[in-house]
């Protein structure tokens, strides 16, 4: 058995490492589409719209075996070829398709939250930076993404925690996160029991997360 516990939490490392990085390039990347959403350039809001759109209204599972499997094929390359030589290759290669495709995902989300928390900011404050000579640029740096931040906190928190349950679905691809660890374990010795323990796995990452992100949107609520 502690070769199954030292198996699973290697799987929990993996699902913990996926989600941080994750939600780092999708809060970028949604800050990018939701400044294009909300800006004033006819493309640039088309574009972001039809991204947003696109992410939000197709499965997560599909969109990973697109950027998995399609892309390579479309493309004629293999994810294995950004590691040469490196015996890891394969599965690395899969673990920065995984990161790919759920990065791209969480950005359409998180650009909604983004547009959103912007969007609640007073008109006023924009209008009298304006009136103070200030650009769009300095407006949108200085004084309403600041703002901005602490209401964006909270879906935030959600969001990581969606993706950290979503993560699973990389046993589609054989990555070895928690799922594909029980799955494997449950094959080979023919036991449905260490689904439990990955159950539980799961059950105390989320808690202490979602403690220490409740932690976060206490301090951050003291300023509103």
């Amino acid at each position: 058995m502690l070769g199954v516990g030292e198996n699973l939490m290697h799987g929990a490392k993996l699902t913990i490492l996926l989600t941080v990085l994750s939600i780092i390039l999708g809060v970028i990347l949604g800050i990018i589409l939701a400044l294009g959403k909300i800006a004033k350039n006819p493309i640039l809001r088309n574009l972001s719209s039809a991204y947003i759109f696109f992410f939000r209204g197709t499965p997560l599972l599909i969109q990973l075996f697109v950027v998995y499997f399609t892309v390579p094929g479309v493309c004629g390359f293999a994810w294995k070829s950004l590691f040469p030589g490196d015996p890891e290759a394969v599965y690395k290669g899969a673990f920065v398709a995984a990161l790919i495709a759920f990065a791209l995902n969480s950005g359409a989300y998180c650009a909604e939250i983004v547009r959103a928390a912007i969007q609640s900011i007073d008109k006023g404050q924009a209008e009298a930076a304006k009136a103070l000579g200030m650009s769009y640029g300095q407006t949108m740096r200085k004084i309403i993404i600041p703002q901005s931040i602490r209401r964006m906190v909270p879906p935030i928190c959600n969001e990581f925690i969606m993706i950290l349950k979503d993560v699973s679905l990389i046993f589609a691809i054989s990555l070895m996160d928690i799922t594909t660890i029980s799955k494997t374990i449950m094959t080979a010795e023919g036991s449905y029991l260490v689904f439990i323990p990955a159950l539980v796995i799961y059950l105390i990452i989320t808690a202490f997360f979602t403690y220490i992100f409740n932690k976060v949107e206490k301090k951050f609520s003291v300023y509103e």
